[in-house]
């Protein structure tokens, strides 16, 4: 039965990461077929560095997910400390509606905050209200969920004596939250930026719906660059995200690994000195 599921394993992993690796091969091929490699070039690099509208647009998307994981973190996790401090049904009812938007399909996600961006455009009488603004706040809307995922589980599994020994050695509640609280729980933080990141980088669906002419992420017009043959610089630009988005995955991963580590390791030290 091992050998049954290591095998299983294998093949799943070989379906998720042979179209990268075709991908990636392709980006340093010097001819425009993906199938014929004629010969390993960078110049599928260079041409891309040159060009500026893409650059422009990868800029564009780096910033909207930089802003959008810093300010969803920030309330993410004050709302996660919030919703632990709850009790019993509410904290359930709560959780389930935090869970809501991460299950709901982006489509349907991105057509309400289109219709929501257009009706506020209508009261407010602005023409055109879809824009930067309108995709930061759609975005920051999805990514709070995956900060709050990240967060609750670190504030569960940190002992709570922590906080109650800070406030009776003197600190205030606030001074108890930025040392003692804060530090338990960064890597849920550091975990649950990273995720928002990633997930912000490459959104279409949602992005697709609630931006505007004068300004547009990478993910929304490549998706114009699918109706008519892929420049193989398009192929770099695919393998450099990749690269990016799987580094982040790997520090994320990494970081959960030894919050579990030293947290085990503490449970040691405490059951030593007992």
């Amino acid at each position: 039965m091992k050998k049954f599921n290591r095998v299983i394993t294998i093949l799943v992993f070989a379906f998720l990461y042979i179209p990268m690796i075709v991908l990636a091969i392709a980006s340093f091929n010097s001819g425009l077929d993906v199938a014929n490699f004629k010969s390993f070039t960078l110049s599928q690099y260079a041409n891309l560095f040159k060009d500026d509208t893409l650059l422009k647009l990868l800029r564009n998307s780096v910033l909207i997910a930089v802003l959008s994981s810093l300010v969803a973190t920030v309330f993410g996790t004050v709302a996660a400390v919030g919703i632990h401090s709850m009790k019993g049904r509410l904290r359930k009812a709560v959780m389930t509606m935090t869970d809501i938007p991460m299950t709901n399909p982006d489509i349907v996600t991105g057509v309400a905050l289109a219709l929501l961006f257009a009706f506020t455009g209508t009261m407010l009488k602005i023409n055109s209200i879809l824009g930067f603004w309108t995709l930061l706040i759609a975005h920051i809307t999805f990514n709070f969920p995956y900060v709050i995922l990240n967060v609750m589980p670190k504030l569960q599994q940190m002992d709570p004596d922590l906080e109650e020994a800070a406030l009776d050695l003197g600190c205030t509640p606030f001074q108890a939250f930025t040392k003692v609280v804060i530090h338990e729980i960064m890597p849920g933080i550091i975990s649950g930026a990273l995720m928002a990141f990633t997930m912000s980088l490459d959104d279409f669906v949602i992005s697709y719906f609630v931006t505007g002419s004068g300004f547009i992420t990478l993910p929304v017009e490549i998706y114009n660059y699918t109706k008519k043959p892929i420049q193989p610089k398009i192929y770099a630009l695919f393998t450099l995200m990749f690269t990016v988005i799987l580094i982040l995955m790997v520090i994320m991963n990494l970081l959960q690994a030894k919050s579990e580590a030293d947290r085990n390791g503490r449970q040691v030290q405490r059951r030593a000195r007992a």
